[in-house]
């Protein structure tokens, strides 16, 4: 979902941010209201949806008006942060369910819990609100989610003698590490790229298949991090395929999913688990007469569960127009326009009643493949927890880079993981 990609409007970005958030009220002389929806839609598709949606609102409500202001993955956290604290914050907006827990907790998201329309909380599933639901309040409503999956060069699987895993049948973790060894052996100079730039995510989310947890929460409401087999799993498999298989490249480890494109497109890499957005790359730079297919995540003790993380919409505290920043979302999120959203994002949204959509269901560029995977897809472990971007960003992401790497050792990683990552969320939890 936060791809490096991004980085490329940053500084743009930056501009839009400070003339986005005046700090006005939003109100005209005439009693007309301004509500400023904060985007962080980035692929050309998905930004045209969203500035159409806000178009076609701004028609049938001229009393209700909305203004598009263009956000970015990349800053997100800090900016919002800022703004929420300088009291100029958007009245809409957009991020990821493992970013809100701080900002739902420090009071500057509104609950919406009260303000949502039955068939909204209908619509959606009772696990995908759990990723917004910090205390006993709502503050945001998941719409899309991102499955990881694999991505291979369809020639390479052909040719070779593995079993081509499915839905219904896919690789378990161990099948999984023989492919790639066997993939490694055929034409592609390596079985699979795991970039690992931005690795937290990825390991949280991929390890709950395998009945990873990490996080665990006590009787007295606080989290504490505990590493188990089961969350070592997943990390072991990535750690021997770097190290001791020789079937994954460590050169990837500090890459992009997008940084991996064109090895895999050159037949350097025969899968790269990405994100399931990153088909629309794809498409736009694999090179004519280049065969793809979309596989399943590997599966585990727990079959193919994998935690997500999904894209949310919430609304400020400090606005003075919750109703209408509500509705405006409840328009967003008919089951039409989250379908016109998904598509342009190339997610896969929360709704029931979207999800069905035929048009999610196609075999080609992989769609039904991503579509059949949503019954199995779970919050993040981390979701509720506070501290969390912190203990990502100071702590596991250099351990877990240091251990793929191979210079560090299982020992060490759960030390840094379990002792620094406890100092980091006991501060959150005075």
């Amino acid at each position: 979902m936060r791809t490096t990609t991004r980085l490329v409007a940053a500084a743009a970005t930056t501009v839009l941010l400070v003339s986005g958030c005046s700090g006005s009220d939003g109100d005209a002389a005439d009693g007309r209201i301004t509500l400023r929806f904060q985007s962080l839609a980035w692929q050309d598709e998905s930004v045209a949806v969203n500035k159409e949606l806000v178009k076609e609102w701004n028609a049938a409500h001229p009393d209700v008006r909305v203004e598009y202001v263009q956000g970015s993955w990349d800053s997100v956290h800090d900016q919002l942060l800022t703004s929420f604290e300088g009291g100029e914050a958007p009245d809409i907006i957009h991020d990821a369910s493992d970013d809100l827990a701080d900002f739902a907790y420090g009071g500057y998201l509104a609950d919406l819990d009260g303000l949502l329309p039955d068939r909204l909380k209908r619509d959606i599933p009772e696990q995908s609100w759990e990723t917004t639901k910090f205390g006993d309040g709502v503050y945001g409503v998941p719409f899309l989610q991102e499955p990881r999956v694999l991505i291979a060069n369809k020639k390479f699987l052909e040719a070779s003698d593995v079993r081509i895993p499915t839905v219904e049948q896919p690789w378990t973790w161990p099948e999984f590490r023989s492919a790639a060894k066997e993939l490694t052996a055929g034409e592609a100079e390596y079985g699979v790229a795991w970039p690992l730039k931005d690795p937290v995510s990825a390991t949280l989310n991929l390890s709950r298949s395998t009945g990873g947890q990490l996080f665990h929460r006590g009787a007295d409401d606080k989290v504490t991090i505990r590493y188990t087999g089961a969350d070592a799993e997943v990390p072991a498999v990535i750690h021997d395929q770097v190290n001791n298989d020789g079937s994954a490249s460590g050169a990837t480890l500090g890459m992009g999913g997008s940084d991996t494109l064109p090895g895999f497109f050159g037949g350097k890499y025969a899968m790269v688990p990405l994100g399931f957005s990153y088909r629309q790359q794809i498409i736009q730079q694999a090179p004519k007469g280049f065969e793809w297919t979309v596989l399943p995540a590997p599966a585990g003790a727990d079959g193919a569960t994998q935690g997500v993380s999904p894209q949310t919409l919430s609304v400020a505290e400090d606005t003075r127009h919750k109703e209408e920043a509500v509705a405006f979302i409840d328009f967003l999120l008919q089951p039409e326009n989250m379908v016109r959203l998904a598509q342009g994002d190339w997610m896969l949204p929360t709704g029931t009643a979207a999800l069905a959509d035929p048009s999610l269901h196609t075999a080609k560029d992989g769609w039904s493949t991503g579509a059949a995977l949503a019954r199995d897809l779970l919050p993040a472990p981390a979701q509720t927890v506070r501290g969390y971007p912190e203990w990502k960003d100071k702590v596991a992401t250099p351990a877990l880079q240091e251990y793929y790497s191979g210079a560090i050792d299982r020992a060490e990683l759960e030390k840094r993981l379990v002792k620094d990552g406890n100092l980091v969320l006991a501060r959150y939890q005075r």
